[in-house]
């Protein structure tokens, strides 16, 4: 079986469609990956990840390198068997959750020093670190360590962060390649920085291009810029991206931005939104969001969304979900996480198959125009 291969069947406008090969499974695009952050998608088992549709999961290095730790993840087989999922995993490096949860953070050449949010315990992780974590969790996708700025960094800010990516993005393409066994098994990304800043996202991804990897992500978005300015970087950062290898949007996200990301030829996705949504009693709907704690589901004999294939459509009624749900019971978290996976999943079939079919511009529209009546 092939290390990693990328085939594009069919394109229509910038939007593409094809298959992802690994020695794991094939992963169809666009993708969405659910997020399995501390080794399990919340509130599903991974047979019942596997049944919406998901042709791989995300992992995620900073979580797991605090709890249970990468060496005994090691010791356990590795990630997947340690969760029993069979299929291909990513994971991302860390660099995210190092940013975003950890205190008394301190960044430097080497990398990032920083406190537990569990213990306060203090941690370094470089890029030789974060990509040895993710070979000790038998990761078949490892991605590039990289610095995040948030979106109210100056443009000098986020020139320093992105050289920084790019010189970190060439550490951890030797660590990788160091990998033996598990380099000749798995695929390394690298991440293109540069904030909304058009002439530094081409020369991140100059960069990147000059040391190589088998896919790209465009990182730095999602994090607080908005829908619109998201969509503008994404008119052009893609494009500075090779056409041959498959570009990975982080973080994304909602129905809406997946559908006009994919218009813009990215390929994969991930997004925590289908399953923690689920808890918290929101579902997605191809008409919109559905909050099912509200007191008018309290005697509706409709599934969640009808029409829907999903287990939880297909067996229960809002009223019964909403009862769990307004009651605590953990049942009405996995009944909501279900249908969303699902509802995400089908989403994405759907735009694969209006791009196979040479249909997309008008498939998005009705997407979107239905997706966005409510509102």
């Amino acid at each position: 079986m092939t290390r990693f291969s990328f085939t594009i069947a069919r394109t229509d406008g910038k939007a593409r469609t094809g298959t992802i090969a690994m020695k794991r499974g094939e992963i169809r695009t666009p993708a969405f990956m659910p997020v399995g952050t501390a080794a399990t998608v919340k509130a599903m088992k991974p047979q019942d990840v596997r049944s919406s549709g998901a042709d791989i999961i995300l992992g995620n290095t900073y979580h797991l390198m605090l709890r249970p730790g990468a060496e005994r993840v090691a010791r356990l087989g590795g990630l997947h068997r340690f969760m029993g999922w069979g299929r291909p995993i990513l994971t991302d490096s860390g660099g995210y959750q190092v940013m975003s949860l950890s205190e008394l953070t301190k960044v430097s050449e080497e990398g990032v020093s920083f406190a537990s949010h569990l213990d306060g315990t203090r941690h370094m992780l470089s890029p030789e670190r974060s990509i040895d974590i993710q070979r000790l969790l038998g990761s078949d996708i490892v991605m590039a360590f990289d610095q995040l700025v948030p979106a109210t960094a100056t443009r000098d800010e986020a020139a320093a962060a992105m050289e920084r990516s790019m010189r970190w993005a060439k550490r951890s393409r030797d660590e990788f390649d160091r990998g033996g066994e598990h380099a000749a098994s798995a695929a390394l990304f690298g991440i293109q920085q540069g904030g909304l800043d058009e002439q530094l996202r081409k020369a991140s991804a100059d960069a990147l291009i000059e040391v190589g990897f088998d896919g790209y992500a465009v990182g730095g978005l999602a994090v607080g810029e908005g829908h619109e300015a998201m969509c503008a970087c994404l008119d052009y950062a893609p494009g500075q991206l090779p056409e041959d290898k498959p570009r990975y949007l982080m973080g994304v996200g909602k129905p809406d931005d997946i559908v006009e990301a994919v218009r813009r030829g990215i390929d994969m996705f991930d997004c925590v939104l289908p399953t923690r949504s689920g808890r918290t009693g929101q579902a997605f709907t191809a008409d919109g969001p559905l909050n099912i704690r509200n007191a008018k589901f309290g005697e509706d004999r409709e599934p969640i969304e009808p029409g829907c294939p999903c287990p939880t459509c297909t067996t229960f009624k809002r009223a019964y979900v909403h009862h769990l749900v307004r009651s605590g019971e953990i049942l009405g978290a996995m009944l909501m996480t279900e249908h969303n996976l699902w509802f995400y999943q089908r989403l994405m079939q759907g735009l694969r198959d209006a791009i196979a079919d040479g249909r997309f511009s008008q498939h998005a529209a009705n997407v979107l125009a239905r997706y966005r009546r409510q509102s």
